[in-house]
């Protein structure tokens, strides 16, 4: 079967980024948003990708959410996007627009082919890990740091049918990034989340840039025993360690390998303005995918009886500032730290 018709959905910051390049490399792509101000300044002036080396505008069709009601035909495979904790009813609202063997990808963090699998079943879902470092904060502009030659992702379907295409999709998704094709995503996956959970939330909690975060020795300790409990954790799940980023080899030691994610994230995905997506999130006023990432790993590390003393601490301190009860701030530094030794 061939892809003719393809749709995004989710068209914040990378799906936004991620269309444009699909469309300028000529595929039939529609947009599908739930932000009414985005869907009307595409629709009015294009939608504007701002990159370091360059700047493009590009004609798309964008949908709103409540217009997808009024779709006839179908889609030959679907790129989903929106937030992590969004992923079931995305799912559930393309459904009934799917082509009988469309392919559904999860450009998501968090382990989202849980969610896909359920509601579409394997042989449609396809599992992926992105890096995309990218931010939006005006309706129809994107700001991606990492130029599509710059951009990486991994594809892996979840049974023989999916997996016998992925191929296919990172043909197409190669004109937006790199793209790996793995036989095992979850683990693929996992790596992902490990270094998701070392810098995301804890340095968001800070209310500070990336690297202003990790600049300080005290954090970034902290940061590197998220990711050593969130690796402890996916290989006691039965995950397994991988090479990630492009990366040829890995280390077998997990604590030291945990600490090589992060580290990639930092050298080949990250620059001094970069805000996580947590905290991009947070300023504007929205919730973020914490339950998603360092809750991931404190519920299974429950569940496998492991430790996991500073993901919860993390989100501890998230939680806190998702109800109110909290600002994020360079203060909180001291108390977690504190609610970790004591833990």
């Amino acid at each position: 079967m061939s892809i003719e018709r393809i749709a995004v959905v989710g068209t914040g910051a990378n799906g936004a980024s991620i269309a444009a390049d699909l469309v300028r490399a000529g595929f039939d792509v529609t947009l599908i948003e739930q932000w009414p101000a985005n869907v009307d300044a595409m629709r009015e002036r294009g939608l504007t990708v701002v990159m370091p080396n360059r700047t493009e505008v590009t004609e798309v069709n964008v949908l709103h959410l409540c217009e997808v009601a009024e779709v006839k035909t179908k889609f030959d495979l679907v790129l989903i996007l929106v937030k992590a904790y969004d992923t079931r009813w995305a799912a559930e609202l393309i459904k009934p627009i799917l082509s009988p063997e469309a392919i559904v990808v999860g450009l998501q963090n968090g382990m989202t082919v849980d969610d896909l699998e359920d509601v579409l079943g394997p042989d449609q879902a396809m599992g992926a890990v992105i890096e995309v470092c990218s931010n939006m904060f005006e309706p129809g502009v994107a700001h991606r740091e990492t130029a599509p030659e710059e951009s990486w992702f991994a594809l892996g379907g979840l049974s023989s049918t999916s997996s016998a295409r992925a191929e296919e999709v990172a043909t197409i998704l190669r004109h937006s990034g790199s793209v790996q094709v793995y036989q095992d995503i979850r683990s693929a996956k996992w790596m992902k989340l490990v270094a998701n959970a070392a810098e995301l939330v804890p340095s968001a909690i800070l209310n500070m840039p990336l690297f202003e975060a990790v600049s300080d020795i005290k954090m970034r300790s902290f940061m590197e025993a998220n990711a050593k409990e969130a690796l402890a954790v996916c290989i006691a799940a039965g995950s397994h360690i991988v090479p990630i980023f492009g990366l040829t080899e890995v280390n077998e030691d997990p604590d030291t390998y945990a600490v090589v994610l992060l580290d990639e994230v930092l050298k080949r995905f990250s620059f001094p303005g970069t805000l996580t997506t947590v905290l991009q999130d947070w300023r504007k006023g929205r919730r973020a995918e914490i339950h998603e990432i360092n809750g991931m790993v404190v519920r299974e590390g429950k569940r496998l009886e492991i430790l996991t003393p500073a993901n919860s601490v993390t989100l501890k301190f998230a939680q806190a500032i998702e109800a109110g009860d909290l600002a994020a701030s360079p203060e909180n530094l001291p108390q977690m730290l504190e609610n970790l030794i004591s833990s």
